[in-house]
Protein backbone atom coordinates (compact mmCIF):
# COMPACT_ATOMS: atom_id res chain seq x y z
CA UNK A 1 0.00 0.00 0.00
CA UNK A 2 1.29 3.36 -1.02
CA UNK A 3 0.77 6.32 0.58
CA UNK A 4 0.89 8.77 3.91
CA UNK A 5 -0.08 8.16 7.42
CA UNK A 6 -0.23 9.93 10.40
CA UNK A 7 1.74 10.08 13.53
CA UNK A 8 1.97 11.10 16.39
CA UNK A 9 5.04 12.20 18.15
CA UNK A 10 7.04 12.73 21.36
CA UNK A 11 8.80 16.41 20.62
CA UNK A 12 10.34 16.68 23.99
CA UNK A 13 9.31 15.69 27.58
CA UNK A 14 5.12 16.35 28.11
CA UNK A 15 5.15 17.82 24.12
CA UNK A 16 2.82 15.66 21.83
CA UNK A 17 3.04 16.42 18.10
CA UNK A 18 2.51 15.08 14.61
CA UNK A 19 4.36 13.98 11.75
CA UNK A 20 3.20 12.27 7.81
CA UNK A 21 5.22 9.40 7.19
CA UNK A 22 5.61 6.70 4.21
CA UNK A 23 3.10 3.55 5.04
CA UNK A 24 5.39 1.15 5.66
CA UNK A 25 5.55 -1.82 2.94
CA UNK A 26 5.59 -5.32 4.50
CA UNK A 27 8.13 -7.86 3.98
CA UNK A 28 7.70 -11.30 2.85
CA UNK A 29 6.91 -12.72 6.97
CA UNK A 30 5.13 -9.35 7.51
CA UNK A 31 1.62 -8.12 7.63
CA UNK A 32 0.07 -4.49 7.07
CA UNK A 33 -2.18 -3.40 10.07
CA UNK A 34 -4.08 -0.35 10.13
CA UNK A 35 -3.97 0.08 13.76
CA UNK A 36 -7.73 1.09 15.25
CA UNK A 37 -6.91 1.28 19.16
CA UNK A 38 -3.68 1.73 20.92
CA UNK A 39 -3.55 1.26 24.94
CA UNK A 40 -1.79 4.00 26.78
CA UNK A 41 0.70 1.98 29.27
CA UNK A 42 2.67 3.40 32.18
CA UNK A 43 5.66 3.05 30.46
CA UNK A 44 4.57 5.45 27.80
CA UNK A 45 3.85 8.20 30.82
CA UNK A 46 6.99 7.21 32.38
CA UNK A 47 8.87 8.45 29.07
CA UNK A 48 6.07 11.10 28.45
CA UNK A 49 6.73 13.02 32.17
CA UNK A 50 11.11 12.05 32.55
CA UNK A 51 12.02 11.58 28.78
CA UNK A 52 13.77 7.81 30.14
CA UNK A 53 13.05 3.86 31.74
CA UNK A 54 16.35 3.52 33.33
CA UNK A 55 19.03 3.63 30.38
CA UNK A 56 16.48 4.16 27.59
CA UNK A 57 16.41 7.46 26.89
CA UNK A 58 13.90 9.13 24.14
CA UNK A 59 15.55 11.04 21.82
CA UNK A 60 12.59 13.01 19.80
CA UNK A 61 10.99 12.63 17.75
CA UNK A 62 9.90 9.44 19.30
CA UNK A 63 6.78 7.44 19.11
CA UNK A 64 5.28 6.05 22.00
CA UNK A 65 2.52 2.99 22.46
CA UNK A 66 2.82 -0.79 22.41
CA UNK A 67 -0.58 -1.91 23.36
CA UNK A 68 -1.78 -2.26 19.52
CA UNK A 69 -5.21 -3.97 18.45
CA UNK A 70 -6.18 -3.24 14.30
CA UNK A 71 -6.78 -5.01 10.78
CA UNK A 72 -4.59 -6.61 8.16
CA UNK A 73 -4.87 -4.83 5.26
CA UNK A 74 -1.78 -6.44 3.32
CA UNK A 75 0.21 -9.66 3.98
CA UNK A 76 3.41 -10.78 2.36
CA UNK A 77 3.79 -13.42 0.16
CA UNK A 78 5.00 -16.02 2.85
CA UNK A 79 2.30 -15.42 4.65
CA UNK A 80 -0.34 -18.14 4.82
CA UNK A 81 -2.55 -18.22 8.48
CA UNK A 82 -3.74 -14.44 7.71
CA UNK A 83 -5.35 -12.84 5.16
CA UNK A 84 -6.67 -9.03 4.28
CA UNK A 85 -9.52 -8.53 6.85
CA UNK A 86 -8.65 -10.38 9.98
CA UNK A 87 -8.61 -8.69 12.93
CA UNK A 88 -5.42 -8.98 15.00
CA UNK A 89 -3.81 -8.40 18.35
CA UNK A 90 -0.08 -7.53 18.30
CA UNK A 91 2.44 -8.93 20.43
CA UNK A 92 5.25 -5.85 20.17
CA UNK A 93 8.43 -7.55 20.98
CA UNK A 94 10.39 -9.42 18.01
CA UNK A 95 13.20 -11.35 19.49
CA UNK A 96 16.29 -12.89 17.80
CA UNK A 97 14.98 -16.56 17.95
CA UNK A 98 18.80 -18.06 18.38
CA UNK A 99 20.19 -16.99 21.86
CA UNK A 100 20.05 -18.79 24.95
CA UNK A 101 16.57 -17.81 25.99
CA UNK A 102 14.69 -17.80 22.23
CA UNK A 103 15.84 -21.76 21.90
CA UNK A 104 14.71 -22.57 25.39
CA UNK A 105 11.24 -20.83 25.15
CA UNK A 106 12.20 -18.01 27.24
CA UNK A 107 11.95 -15.09 24.64
CA UNK A 108 10.80 -12.66 27.02
CA UNK A 109 13.99 -12.59 28.33
CA UNK A 110 15.91 -12.40 24.54
CA UNK A 111 18.68 -9.70 25.12
CA UNK A 112 18.65 -8.39 21.28
CA UNK A 113 14.50 -8.33 21.32
CA UNK A 114 13.00 -5.44 19.51
CA UNK A 115 10.32 -3.78 20.92
CA UNK A 116 7.45 -1.24 20.12
CA UNK A 117 8.20 2.43 21.94
CA UNK A 118 11.46 1.36 23.77
CA UNK A 119 13.97 3.77 22.64
CA UNK A 120 15.36 3.88 20.17
CA UNK A 121 12.60 1.52 18.68
CA UNK A 122 9.34 3.58 17.42
CA UNK A 123 6.22 2.61 18.93
CA UNK A 124 2.59 2.42 17.26
CA UNK A 125 0.95 5.79 17.92
CA UNK A 126 -0.06 5.61 14.17
CA UNK A 127 -2.18 4.70 11.57
CA UNK A 128 -0.43 1.39 10.30
CA UNK A 129 2.36 -0.66 10.93
CA UNK A 130 3.86 -3.39 9.74
CA UNK A 131 5.02 -6.28 11.86
CA UNK A 132 6.12 -10.12 11.85
CA UNK A 133 2.78 -11.84 11.31
CA UNK A 134 3.88 -14.89 13.66
CA UNK A 135 3.21 -11.64 16.56
CA UNK A 136 -0.34 -11.06 15.04
CA UNK A 137 -2.64 -13.12 16.40
CA UNK A 138 -6.04 -13.40 14.81
CA UNK A 139 -9.42 -12.34 16.76
CA UNK A 140 -12.67 -14.51 17.18
CA UNK A 141 -15.34 -12.65 15.89
CA UNK A 142 -17.06 -11.55 19.10
CA UNK A 143 -13.46 -9.71 20.52
CA UNK A 144 -13.10 -6.21 19.37
CA UNK A 145 -9.93 -4.68 18.46
CA UNK A 146 -9.67 -1.97 21.07
CA UNK A 147 -9.78 -5.70 23.81
CA UNK A 148 -7.27 -7.01 21.27
CA UNK A 149 -5.16 -3.70 21.92
CA UNK A 150 -5.51 -4.98 25.71
CA UNK A 151 -3.83 -8.34 24.91
CA UNK A 152 -0.75 -6.76 25.88
CA UNK A 153 -1.33 -6.28 29.53
CA UNK A 154 -3.32 -9.15 30.14
CA UNK A 155 -0.73 -11.18 28.69
CA UNK A 156 1.18 -9.40 31.49
CA UNK A 157 -1.36 -10.33 34.40
CA UNK A 158 -1.77 -14.11 33.20
CA UNK A 159 2.30 -14.26 33.08
CA UNK A 160 2.69 -12.85 36.89
CA UNK A 161 -0.37 -15.70 37.48
CA UNK A 162 1.47 -18.36 35.96
CA UNK A 163 4.83 -17.29 37.91
CA UNK A 164 3.00 -17.52 41.29
CA UNK A 165 1.79 -21.04 40.27
CA UNK A 166 -1.91 -19.91 40.45
CA UNK A 167 -4.77 -22.90 41.04
CA UNK A 168 -7.62 -23.52 42.73
CA UNK A 169 -7.78 -23.64 46.33
CA UNK A 170 -5.74 -20.65 47.13
CA UNK A 171 -5.86 -17.03 48.24
CA UNK A 172 -4.37 -14.49 46.70
CA UNK A 173 -4.08 -10.80 47.20
CA UNK A 174 -3.00 -8.35 44.44
CA UNK A 175 -1.68 -4.92 45.63
CA UNK A 176 -2.25 -2.09 43.58
CA UNK A 177 -5.13 -1.68 41.38
CA UNK A 178 -4.04 -0.43 38.11
CA UNK A 179 -4.59 -1.53 34.73
CA UNK A 180 -1.78 -4.47 35.78
CA UNK A 181 -3.55 -4.83 38.95
CA UNK A 182 -6.65 -5.61 37.69
CA UNK A 183 -5.39 -7.62 34.73
CA UNK A 184 -3.39 -9.78 37.34
CA UNK A 185 -6.40 -10.31 39.50
CA UNK A 186 -9.14 -11.11 36.20
CA UNK A 187 -6.29 -13.42 35.34
CA UNK A 188 -6.10 -15.27 38.61
CA UNK A 189 -9.74 -15.71 38.78
CA UNK A 190 -9.88 -16.83 35.18
CA UNK A 191 -7.10 -19.42 36.54
CA UNK A 192 -9.59 -20.71 38.92
CA UNK A 193 -7.80 -18.95 42.42
CA UNK A 194 -10.60 -19.41 44.67
CA UNK A 195 -10.39 -16.09 46.71
CA UNK A 196 -8.60 -12.92 45.27
CA UNK A 197 -8.14 -9.18 46.93
CA UNK A 198 -7.21 -6.43 46.07
CA UNK A 199 -5.66 -3.26 47.60
CA UNK A 200 -5.30 0.44 46.61
CA UNK A 201 -5.15 3.78 48.17
CA UNK A 202 -7.45 5.14 45.41
CA UNK A 203 -11.55 4.46 45.94
CA UNK A 204 -11.91 4.76 42.04
CA UNK A 205 -9.68 1.71 41.16
CA UNK A 206 -10.70 -0.56 43.88
CA UNK A 207 -14.21 0.22 42.40
CA UNK A 208 -13.40 -1.50 39.38
CA UNK A 209 -11.62 -4.12 41.20
CA UNK A 210 -15.05 -5.19 42.56
CA UNK A 211 -16.82 -4.68 39.36
CA UNK A 212 -14.11 -7.14 37.64
CA UNK A 213 -14.77 -9.53 40.10
CA UNK A 214 -12.20 -8.94 43.36
CA UNK A 215 -13.70 -11.31 46.29
CA UNK A 216 -12.82 -8.13 48.38
CA UNK A 217 -10.55 -4.80 48.12
CA UNK A 218 -8.80 -3.33 50.59
CA UNK A 219 -7.98 0.32 51.06
CA UNK A 220 -4.67 0.76 52.39
CA UNK A 221 -4.77 4.33 53.21
CA UNK A 222 -7.90 3.69 55.39
CA UNK A 223 -6.64 0.55 56.81
CA UNK A 224 -4.30 -1.78 58.09
CA UNK A 225 -3.71 -4.35 54.70
CA UNK A 226 -1.50 -6.78 56.62
CA UNK A 227 -4.25 -7.14 59.72
CA UNK A 228 -6.92 -6.87 57.53
CA UNK A 229 -5.92 -10.07 54.90
CA UNK A 230 -5.14 -11.78 58.45
CA UNK A 231 -8.75 -11.33 59.66
CA UNK A 232 -10.01 -12.53 56.05
CA UNK A 233 -7.51 -15.85 55.79
CA UNK A 234 -8.00 -16.96 59.79
CA UNK A 235 -4.96 -15.52 61.16
CA UNK A 236 -3.03 -17.93 58.23
CA UNK A 237 -2.43 -15.59 55.98
CA UNK A 238 -2.52 -15.78 51.75
CA UNK A 239 -1.02 -18.26 49.62
CA UNK A 240 -0.17 -15.71 46.91
CA UNK A 241 0.54 -12.02 46.23
CA UNK A 242 1.13 -10.06 43.39
CA UNK A 243 2.68 -7.19 43.80
CA UNK A 244 1.74 -4.67 41.01
CA UNK A 245 2.24 -1.01 42.55
CA UNK A 246 6.17 -1.01 42.74
CA UNK A 247 6.57 0.10 46.04
CA UNK A 248 8.42 -0.56 49.26
CA UNK A 249 5.17 -0.12 51.95
CA UNK A 250 3.02 -2.53 49.64
CA UNK A 251 6.02 -5.21 49.04
CA UNK A 252 6.92 -5.10 52.94
CA UNK A 253 3.45 -6.36 53.24
CA UNK A 254 3.23 -8.33 51.06
CA UNK A 255 5.78 -10.61 53.44
CA UNK A 256 4.56 -9.49 56.16
CA UNK A 257 0.36 -11.20 54.70
CA UNK A 258 1.15 -14.28 53.25
CA UNK A 259 1.35 -17.84 54.82
CA UNK A 260 4.45 -20.15 55.32
CA UNK A 261 5.79 -21.48 52.17
CA UNK A 262 3.83 -18.41 49.96
CA UNK A 263 4.45 -16.82 46.62
CA UNK A 264 5.07 -13.34 45.97
CA UNK A 265 5.34 -12.49 42.39
CA UNK A 266 7.08 -8.95 41.73
CA UNK A 267 5.44 -7.03 38.69
CA UNK A 268 5.72 -3.18 39.88
CA UNK A 269 9.02 -1.57 39.30
CA UNK A 270 10.15 1.06 42.01
CA UNK A 271 11.16 4.61 41.05
CA UNK A 272 14.37 4.69 42.34
CA UNK A 273 15.05 0.92 41.28
CA UNK A 274 15.43 -0.32 45.28
CA UNK A 275 13.48 -1.54 47.92
CA UNK A 276 14.28 -2.58 51.48
CA UNK A 277 12.40 -5.79 53.04
CA UNK A 278 12.36 -7.84 56.08
CA UNK A 279 14.14 -10.35 54.63
CA UNK A 280 14.60 -12.55 58.27
CA UNK A 281 10.79 -13.11 58.18
CA UNK A 282 10.64 -13.94 54.41
CA UNK A 283 13.58 -16.43 54.90
CA UNK A 284 11.60 -17.74 58.18
CA UNK A 285 8.82 -18.22 56.18
CA UNK A 286 10.83 -19.81 53.47
CA UNK A 287 8.47 -17.57 50.95
CA UNK A 288 9.05 -18.49 47.02
CA UNK A 289 10.19 -14.77 45.38
CA UNK A 290 8.93 -14.75 41.36
CA UNK A 291 9.80 -11.80 38.84
CA UNK A 292 7.99 -10.77 35.69
CA UNK A 293 9.31 -9.03 32.63
CA UNK A 294 6.87 -8.59 30.25
CA UNK A 295 5.55 -12.21 28.90
CA UNK A 296 5.90 -15.79 27.04
CA UNK A 297 3.36 -17.89 25.05
CA UNK A 298 0.77 -16.10 27.01
CA UNK A 299 -1.25 -14.62 23.58
CA UNK A 300 -3.73 -17.86 22.39
CA UNK A 301 -4.95 -18.09 26.35
CA UNK A 302 -5.56 -14.80 27.00
CA UNK A 303 -7.43 -14.24 23.61
CA UNK A 304 -9.57 -17.19 24.00
CA UNK A 305 -9.57 -15.93 28.31
CA UNK A 306 -11.91 -12.85 27.13
CA UNK A 307 -13.70 -14.75 24.01
CA UNK A 308 -14.96 -17.13 26.29
CA UNK A 309 -16.54 -14.71 28.65
CA UNK A 310 -13.78 -15.47 31.57
CA UNK A 311 -12.09 -12.04 31.58
CA UNK A 312 -14.08 -8.64 31.33
CA UNK A 313 -10.99 -6.94 29.44
CA UNK A 314 -13.24 -3.69 28.01
CA UNK A 315 -14.05 -3.14 32.15
CA UNK A 316 -10.54 -1.75 32.23
CA UNK A 317 -11.38 0.63 30.18
CA UNK A 318 -12.50 4.36 31.71
CA UNK A 319 -11.24 7.00 29.07
CA UNK A 320 -10.86 6.78 25.07
CA UNK A 321 -9.43 9.38 23.45
CA UNK A 322 -9.12 10.17 19.44
CA UNK A 323 -5.93 10.05 17.78
CA UNK A 324 -6.14 14.20 17.33
CA UNK A 325 -6.72 14.34 20.54
CA UNK A 326 -2.93 12.61 21.67
CA UNK A 327 -2.08 15.62 23.91
CA UNK A 328 -4.79 15.68 26.01
CA UNK A 329 -4.64 11.98 25.76
CA UNK A 330 -1.00 11.73 27.32
CA UNK A 331 -1.93 15.03 30.08
CA UNK A 332 -5.01 13.55 31.28
CA UNK A 333 -3.40 10.21 32.22
CA UNK A 334 -0.66 11.62 34.08
CA UNK A 335 -2.46 14.21 35.82
CA UNK A 336 -6.16 12.21 36.30
CA UNK A 337 -4.34 8.86 37.84
CA UNK A 338 -7.26 9.26 40.53
CA UNK A 339 -9.94 8.84 37.26
CA UNK A 340 -8.20 7.49 34.75
CA UNK A 341 -7.70 3.25 35.36
CA UNK A 342 -7.25 2.63 31.93
CA UNK A 343 -6.90 4.91 28.72
CA UNK A 344 -7.04 3.86 24.79
CA UNK A 345 -6.35 6.08 21.80
CA UNK A 346 -8.42 5.33 18.43
CA UNK A 347 -6.66 5.51 15.85
CA UNK A 348 -9.48 5.79 13.12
Amino acid sequence: MKGKMKVAVMLGIGKMGFEERDIPQPKDDEVLVKLEYVGICGSDLHYYESGAIGDYVVKPPFVLGHEPGGTVVEVGKNVTHLKVGDRVALEPGKTCGHCEFCKTGRYNLCPDVVFFATPPVDGVFQEYVAHEAGLCFKLPDNVSTMEGALIEPLAVGFHAARQGGAQAGQVAVVTGAGCIGLVSMMALKAMGVSKVYSVDVMDKRLDKALELGADGVINGSREDAVKKVMELTGGMGCDLVIETAGTEITTRQAVQMTKKGATIVLVGYSKTGEIKMPISLALDKELTFKTVFRYRHIYPMAIDAVASGRVNLKGIVTNEFALDDIQEAMDESVNNKADIVKAVVKIC
